[in-house]
């Protein structure tokens, strides 16, 4: 999946792990770890297992983020993908901080959602442990409808996880499509880089629930 800002390709331990890694201990404090199930790696050699691990699997499938500057900077799967119901799931990601908040970032997302609904998918989906905001808010930015919340759904890390769901539908992506093509747009950002129009103000009149 080819952008502008970037590339997602499929994951390749061999050639990608020691980018991550790279690119992931920019978060010294191991914070972006904090809802996964897995991580933080310590090492190189932990990473790479794990890469190994994961790389082998059909679901989920993985991707490398590739900034065109920066090479490997994140990762991300499609995951729970039911052809038969046209349902598939965004997750798994993980992005270093090098990649937060850049329009690699959200161009990411928007590559891997574009491509679901090309693909035939009616249904987009976005869980996360419902104690994180960060992740709760970028769905809504994404034009991801909140879902409601799923109690004591599963135990992550030895702690209880609630999941809050959150999806976007087929007849609402001509709309996000637009919105995300505006925002990624480089006449909407300045000579500094700040963007003119923010991507949930574009993204706001497609919410069914916010919560």
């Amino acid at each position: 999946m080819e952008g502008r800002y970037c590339a997602l390709t499929p994951l390749d331990p061999k050639a990608h792990a020691e980018g991550l890694f790279n690119a992931f201990a920019k978060d010294a404090e191991n914070i972006d770890w904090a809802y996964l199930p897995y991580g933080p790696f310590e090492s190189l050699s932990a990473l790479t297992n794990w890469l190994e691990e994961v790389a082998n699997q059909n679901d989920p499938f993985f991707f490398t983020v590739m900034d065109r500057q920066e090479g490997p900077v994140g990762v991300a799967s499609y995951l729970r993908i039911s052809p038969a119901n046209g349902s598939i799931e965004v997750g798994h990601i993980h992005f270093s901080p090098q990649l937060q908040r850049t329009p690699a970032a959200t161009e990411s997302m928007y590559l891997m959602m574009k491509q679901a609904f090309a693909l035939g998918y009616r249904r987009y989906e976005w869980k996360c442990n419902a104690l994180n905001k960060r992740s709760r808010r970028a769905a809504l930015r994404l034009g991801l409808s909140y879902e409601g919340i799923f109690r004591q759904a599963t135990v992550a890390k030895g702690r209880n996880r609630d999941t809050a769901w959150y999806a976007a539908i087929d007849s609402e992506w001509p709309e996000l499509q637009t919105a995300f093509e505006a925002w990624l747009d480089p006449a909407n950002f300045d000579a500094s880089g700040k963007q003119k129009v923010s991507l949930s103000d574009l993204t706001a009149p497609v919410l069914v629930s916010t919560g």
